[in-house]
Formats: C-alpha cells, structure tokens, sequence
C-alpha cells in the first residue's frame, strides 16, 4: 500500500488494486496474484509549488511477455522509453509502437495500457499528479 511517507512507484503500471495506492508512497506494488515482475525505482519526488501536485520521477524494468493492464492516473504521465519494445494502447489514440528513444504522455484519467512486449523494457517516467489521489487505478476493459 502506498502512503505519503514512501512512495511504491507503480509505472505503466502492474496489475495492481488501486485501493489505498497513494500518490506519495513507493516500493513494488504486488498484483493480485501477489507479486508483481515489474521492477520500479523511485528516483525523485517533490511537491509541485502552489497546489496539491506531486512531480515523480522513476525507473520502470518490464520483461519480456509481461503486459500491462488498462489504467488511468491523477494526472500527466511523461514516459521515455531506454530499452525493450512493445505496443503501447492509449484511448482516443491510434495504438504507438514504442521502441529505444521513443517518447509519449498520457492525459490525466485517460485509460492506457502497454501489450505485445517483445524484449524487456526499462522507462523513465515522471508523473504529475495528485498527491492525495491513488497514483493507478485499474480501468475496465
């Protein structure tokens, strides 16, 4: 579970309940099966001047087969892609291969998902969000 005091990135994020996963909190998140493959490294965090925003910055490692289910976040993800492929889902858009140097955000609340990864990936994402609000809710299919 997350809390303001340590923050369990969640990137791109694994199958996790969004129950009481806060943006403030990280550590691995596990999926509900109980663990989760996808490796997340928080590497800063600050509180965005003049409001209730969180800025995120992390490391996110996917292997190869892992897909990444349908979810939304509080606010602006920002992913850049170091390494792997795979395809990337984001509603309202047409579906984006990602590959090394690849780039994209992601709109608050709109669902997205990450399928077809062919070789492990490892991203830098930085999230803008709010820090009161769960980091990753699932969205239904």
């Amino acid at each position: 579970m997350i809390t303001r005091r340590g923050f369990t990135a969640c990137a791109i994020c694994a199958a996790v309940s969004s129950a009481g996963f806060l943006a403030t909190e990280a550590g691995a998140q596990p999926s509900p099966s109980g663990t989760s493959p996808i490796k997340r490294n928080t590497l800063s965090k600050t509180d965005v001047p003049g409001g209730n925003m969180i800025a995120i910055l992390m490391t996110v490692d996917v292997p190869a087969g892992v897909d990444v289910p349908r979810h939304t976040h509080p606010g602006i993800e920002s992913t850049y892609v170091l390494e792997g492929e795979a395809e990337l889902y984001v509603q309202g858009q047409p579906d984006m291969k990602l590959m090394p140097s690849g780039a994209f955000q992601v709109p608050p609340e709109v669902p997205h998902g990450i399928r077809n990864v062919a070789k492990p990936m490892k991203l830098s994402i930085t999230y803008i969000v709010d820090k009161d609000k769960p980091l990753l809710t699932l969205a239904p299919a």
